[in-house]
């Protein structure tokens, strides 16, 4: 924590500054070449699989509704955060305002929230269409699907709110140092005066965390609990592979998402290097957006068929005009 001495100033005043990978200084143009590339394949990945459900009509289904909530989700979440690094390595312009910093926090934690909330309810979905596929159609409506959706995103956007706006009333210095890449919620209060309350503030962040992100676990694992259920009362194993095989893309995302949350939260608990500190946030905040698209393009054959076909509909466009 930062001693003050009587020299905080107004929100106006106060510049953050972000302190990235100490041990990488010297290196920042492979860090920006190698985000780049990361952010690139985040964004191409996800935007081919939401054309790819959107253009063609058999996977109007809620599965790759949701899915199509991921995806734009997955962008959303990475370009809060990476753009600001690729500046940031480029420039070597580390600086971030007051209402940025804030944005930039706020908007990375509701939709960490958010993915945590819609990996839930594509768990339901796969309840509702495994456990009671007869009453699958009336449930899963579309009017249902669009409820769920917003109210995953309401809540999202309302949960991070009230430690958002406590944490901006903490006492900062004009220039205060965040050891990180962006500003992670942690972090900012590390940056606050010693004697602002920071200890009530990160109790407070880290029981939100663990609650937003244990609770939802725990449906997801309840859910699949009743899938497993009733998955082995089907007699045939062919009946079994089929609708297990419906699952595995999303248990392959979800294993991801909450590994990711597991080795940001260790490292918290840890006396280790800054550096160390921070990759393990990156990893969180890029590794799931960026695996979520190979996951669903390799394990799901609709979406591979649906690539194949975009991609044959695009050259055949092509030969047509030329």
């Amino acid at each position: 924590m930062v001693h003050c001495n009587n020299q905080s100033m107004p929100p106006p005043m106060i510049v953050f500054v972000l302190l990235g990978f100490p041990a990488l200084q010297e290196a920042p143009l492979l860090l920006f070449f190698i985000f780049l590339a990361l952010y690139t394949l985040i964004v191409v990945g996800n935007l081919v699989i939401l054309v790819a459900v959107v253009g063609d009509p058999r996977l109007h289904k809620p599965m790759y509704f949701f899915l199509c909530n991921l995806s734009t989700l997955d962008v959303l979440f990475t370009t809060t955060t990476v753009p600001k690094m690729l500046a940031m390595f480029l420039s070597q312009h580390n600086t971030i305002s007051f209402a940025g910093c804030f944005l930039q926090m706020y908007s990375f934690h509701t939709l960490t929230v958010m993915e945590s909330f819609i990996l839930v309810v594509m768990a339901y979905d796969r309840y509702e269409a495994i456990c009671h596929p007869l009453h699958y159609p009336v449930r899963m409506t579309p009017q249902a699907n669009a409820r769920l959706a917003a109210s995953a995103w309401a809540m999202a956007l309302i949960i991070p709110a009230p430690v958002m706006v406590e944490t901006s009333q903490l006492e900062y210095t004009a220039r205060a140092t965040v050891e990180h890449c962006f500003c992670d919620h942690l972090a900012v209060v590390r940056a606050a005066c010693q004697n602002a309350g920071t200890k009530h503030q990160t109790f407070i962040g880290f029981c939100i965390a663990m609650t937003v992100s244990l609770v939802p676990l725990f449906l997801v694992l309840f859910s699949y609990g009743r899938i497993l259920a009733s998955v082995l009362k089907i007699a045939s194993q062919e009946g079994r592979a089929k609708a297990f095989s419906t699952c595995t893309s999303h248990l392959l995302v979800v294993g991801t998402y909450y590994s990711s949350i597991a080795v940001a939260y260790v490292s918290y608990q840890m006396e280790m290097a800054i550096d160390l500190h921070v990759l393990s946030n990156v990893i969180f905040a890029i590794l799931t957006p960026m695996l979520n698209p190979l996951i669903y393009t390799l394990r799901n054959k609709d979406v591979k068929e649906a690539i194949k076909t975009e991609g044959n509909q695009d050259e055949g466009m092509e030969q047509k005009t030329i």
